[in-house]
């Protein structure tokens, strides 16, 4: 099993949400108003006046199979709209309970 964290601009939310219906991930936690910035470009997202954007945060963990088709799925959508921002980050889970 692996575990995934996106994250992403929260303008992406429902798209990132109906990425995940669509590939048959259901169980998820999310964290929303997350400030960040990019590390290779883009403006941080702090939610204050000066930069006022914020992103949200997706954790979900999955079979290996899904990995795959769940990051080009954020490919794809990234490259749809760079300036706004997705990443994904994966994880080997040893053990859950």
């Amino acid at each position: 099993m692996k575990s995934i964290l996106i994250t992403y601009n929260q303008a992406n939310n429902e798209r990132v949400e109906y990425m995940l219906d669509t590939l048959g991930i259901r169980g998820f936690t999310q964290w929303v108003d997350v400030q960040g910035r990019g590390h290779r470009q883009g403006d941080p997202h702090r939610g204050t006046h000066t930069w006022p954007e914020l992103n949200n945060a997706i954790l979900t963990v999955v079979d290996d199979d899904k990995v795959e088709p769940l990051l080009t799925a954020v490919r794809k959508l990234d490259r749809r709209n760079e300036e706004v921002g997705i990443r994904a980050f994966v994880w080997t889970i040893e053990q859950m309970v």
